[in-house]
């Protein structure tokens, strides 16, 4: 199949018809469509497929236990409303990449394995990559029993509504000892290629990022007989947050965003009790991550004072910075016919790149890939957006840039697997 009409396949599944966004949530329908989408192009190469432990998806080219692999994949789940491309452009690519190193006739000296991991965008649960942080070992089986959905579902449950053994999920450290690289291809979640005018680039580093939950506790009461002094409001003190979020991100030079809220008693007509803000922030190294959340935090609680407000403060999730493998890095770039210099060109954040007509780029945005760097060599691939709208129904990419994409990511894993 060409990458068109695996894109085509792919491109219905979980789509609102209403906000034209993706709900392809953790182990719901979508993802079981998903899943068989998976599945049924892994059968159809001839690939030998693997459910792993903690519910990531494997197709094989090669003897799986030999070791050495190269890997590469990434997800299929969205988050709410999400974008086309962020992960189903790796899986995608991952697949075309194969083929068109099977049209080249090459040899593989090593096994080959394409992945789609599970739950990467914590959409449902609240925490994100939990397929690859279990396998890792960066998630517990206790931690992972604790999450719940918002309806109060926790993690087993539903995995085992979906058809799966959730008494199996625990670190898989064998499986991952068998690799040897992995590889991640993913749309650029910036405008960062678009503005200097190429259509892939190489990932130096994520930055580090996490989610903190703020709950501010007031006290309910009619909206319309409570007078204003006599008020216990925590939406103003919430409100005043947002703008503080914003002063602090900006000031650093960093981002912090209140993308989701959940009020009680949420009614239209009182005052609520209780009103629940989740901060995600990121920066460019964690000093100045450090310094926008605890500004953050800082005015949150000068604000709930002085509105008579209670507020608890609880880090839900935390990425520290993530640095690519730096040999791997060189290697893509030398594969890709570009040579890597630590004492001249451009400053990249993760060493110097000379004379790249593939740059090299950092990002505020977490992967797998990220995940798995603290057990195995991984990089990246990013593929131009020109919007650098991410996350939502506006993300996009060309054909003919995702087109490049699966040709670089061809060019590298015949270069890692193929010698």
């Amino acid at each position: 199949m060409t990458f068109h009409s695996m894109w085509a396949e792919l491109l219905p599944i979980g789509r609102s018809s209403a906000s034209g966004g993706y709900r392809r949530f953790a182990w719901t329908g979508a993802d079981a469509d998903c899943r068989a989408w998976f599945k049924a192009q892994a059968e159809s190469r001839g690939l030998t497929y693997e459910l792993d432990r903690n519910g990531n998806q494997w197709a094989w080219l090669g003897d799986p236990t030999a070791g050495d692999a190269v890997v590469t994949g990434s997800h299929l789940d969205s988050v709410p409303d999400g974008g086309a491309f962020d992960g189903p452009l790796g899986v995608v690519s991952a697949f075309a990449a194969l083929d068109e190193l099977r049209a080249r006739q090459v040899t593989f000296t090593k096994p080959l394995a394409l992945v789609n991991f599970g739950d990467e965008e914590g959409a449902r649960f609240g925490l994100a990559c939990v397929g690859s942080r279990l396998a890792a070992g960066q998630l517990t089986v206790e931690q992972a029993h604790r999450l719940t959905d918002a309806d109060g579902i926790t993690l087993p449950q539903a995995m085992e509504r979906a058809g799966y053994d959730a008494g199996t999920i625990g670190p898989d450290p064998e499986r991952l000892a068998r690799i040897g690289a992995f590889v991640e291809l993913h749309v650029e979640q910036g405008r960062a290629l678009d503005l200097s005018g190429d259509r892939v680039g190489i990932a130096s580093a994520i930055w580090p990022h996490g989610r903190w939950r703020f709950d501010f506790r007031g006290e309910a009461n009619h909206a319309g007989t409570t007078r204003l002094a006599d008020r216990r409001d925590p939406m103003l003190s919430y409100a005043e947050t947002v703008l503080a979020a914003r002063r602090e991100a900006r000031l650093a030079g960093a981002v912090a965003t209140f993308g989701k809220i959940s009020v009680e008693p949420n009614g239209v007509n009182a005052i609520p009790s209780l009103v629940r803000g989740w901060l995600d922030s990121r920066a460019a190294d964690q000093q100045t991550l450090d310094t926008v959340v605890t500004g953050v935090e800082k005015a949150a609680r000068e604000y709930a004072d002085a509105h008579g407000i209670e507020l608890d403060v609880v880090r839900e999730s935390f990425t520290p910075v993530v640095e690519f493998d730096h040999a791997l890095r060189d290697e893509l770039a030398r594969i890709l016919g570009r040579d890597t210099d630590t004492d001249r060109g451009a400053d990249t954040g993760a060493g110097k790149v000379a004379d790249l007509k593939v740059p090299v780029l950092g990002t505020g945005a977490g992967h797998d890939a990220g995940i798995l760097s603290g057990t195995l060599p991984t990089a990246m691939l990013f593929v131009r957006n020109p919007t650098g709208v991410s996350h939502s129904p506006a993300e996009y990419a060309a054909e003919d840039d995702c087109v490049a994409g699966v040709t670089a990511l061809a060019d590298v894993l015949e270069g890692l697997a193929c010698r």
